[in-house]
C-alpha cells in the first residue's frame, strides 16, 4: 500500500476507518526526515496490511500542533483510535520492524483498561 498523506481534512476519517496506522510527522527541510523517509516507505511495502501515513508539519501546522509535535521526524502509532506510541527521531529499519512487531502484539483491551484506570486515578 502506498503512503497516505494526512491533512486536517482527512485525518479523522483515516484514523476512524483503520485500526493500525503508523504516522510520520515530517518536513521537507528536515535532514533526519529525509533520511527516515525511505525506511518508512520500505516498511510500508513489507506491511501492506497496515496504513502508513505522513503529515507534512509545514503544510499541516494545525495538525502537528494538535499532537504537540515539537521535534521531527516523529513517529506515532495509532491502534483502534488510541495512540500507543509517539517518539521523535529517525529510526533505523531494524528498530522500526521491532516496533511494528511490538505494536502488533499489544492487547488493546488491556491498553484501554490501563488508560481508564489511569484516568480514574488522576
Amino acid at each position: 500500500m502506498s503512503t497516505v498523506e494526512l491533512t486536517k481534512d482527512n485525518f479523522d476519517q483515516v484514523v476512524t476507518d483503520n485500526d493500525f496506522i503508523l504516522i510520520d510527522f515530517w518536513a521537507a527541510w528536515c535532514g533526519p526526515c529525509r533520511q527516515f523517509a525511505p525506511v518508512f516507505e520500505s516498511a510500508s511495502e513489507r506491511h501492506p496490511d497496515l496504513v502508513f501515513a505522513k503529515v507534512d508539519t509545514e503544510a499541516q501546522a494545525e495538525l502537528a500542533a494538535a499532537f504537540d509535535i515539537r521535534s521531527i521526524p516523529t513517529l506515532m502509532i495509532v491502534r483502534d483510535n488510541v495512540a500507543v506510541f509517539s517518539q521523535p527521531g529517525a529510526l533505523p529499519e531494524t528498530a522500526l520492524e521491532d516496533l511494528i512487531g511490538q505494536a502488533r502484539k499489544l492487547d488493546m483491551d488491556e491498553v484501554r483498561k490501563s488508560i481508564e484506570s489511569g484516568k480514574a486515578g488522576a
